[in-house]
C-alpha cells in the first residue's frame, strides 16, 4: 500500500513553525504517516500535536503530492508517497524546542525561499502560505531528494 503523509504548517504574525531535521538539517512543516483508517485531517492534527506539543486551529488542505523516487538511470521508480499538506493560522499552547524529531523553530515566511530544505517542499509550503486555493502535483526526486522534476497543478475553489 501507499505510504500517505500528512504535514500541517501553522502561519502566524507572518512566521511559520518549522521542524529542522537532524540528517540533513533541512526543515519540514511536522508531520508523519497516516494511521491505518485514519483520516488526512486528524493524521496531520495528531503528528502535529505529537511533534509540537500543541493544537493548530482552523486547519486545512492545501495541497496534496505523489512523491517520487526514482534509481539513479531516472527510469526504475523505488519509492512513491502521497503527501497532503494542512495549513493553520493559529495554535493552542507553547511548542517544544526539541523533540526526537528535531528542534521546532520560528522563522519568518519569506525564509522559505532560502532555508535548507528539499525543493518540493519549498514549493509546497511557499504555496500554503502564499496563493489561494489548493495545489496538486508530483515531484520526482533521486534518492539524494535531487529534484528531477515536478509537475505541477493550481486549482481555485470554494
Amino acid at each position: 500500500m501507499m505510504q500517505r503523509i500528512a504535514n500541517l504548517l501553522v502561519m502566524k504574525d507572518d512566521q511559520v513553525l518549522l521542524l529542522k531535521k537532524p540528517r540533513r538539517g533541512w526543515y519540514v512543516a511536522p508531520g508523519g504517516k497516516m494511521d491505518t483508517g485514519e483520516s488526512i485531517y486528524n493524521a496531520a492534527v495528531r503528528e502535529f500535536k505529537e511533534e509540537t506539543g500543541t493544537e493548530p486551529v482552523n486547519a486545512h488542505l492545501k495541497c496534496v503530492y505523489t512523491m517520487v523516487i526514482k534509481d539513479e538511470t531516472d527510469t526504475v521508480v523505488n519509492d512513491e508517497w502521497m503527501l497532503f499538506t494542512f495549513i493553520a493560522d493559529d495554535l493552542i499552547g507553547k511548542p517544544f524546542t526539541t523533540t526526537v524529531e528535531g528542534e521546532l523553530e520560528w522563522h519568518p515566511v519569506e525564509s522559505l525561499k532560502t532555508l535548507p530544505m528539499a525543493e518540493g517542499d519549498r514549493t509546497n509550503l511557499l504555496f500554503a502560505v502564499s496563493q489561494q486555493g489548493m495545489q496538486y502535483g508530483t515531484f520526482y526526486y533521486t534518492e539524494e531528494f535531487e529534484l528531477l522534476k515536478e509537475e505541477i497543478q493550481n486549482s481555485l475553489e470554494g
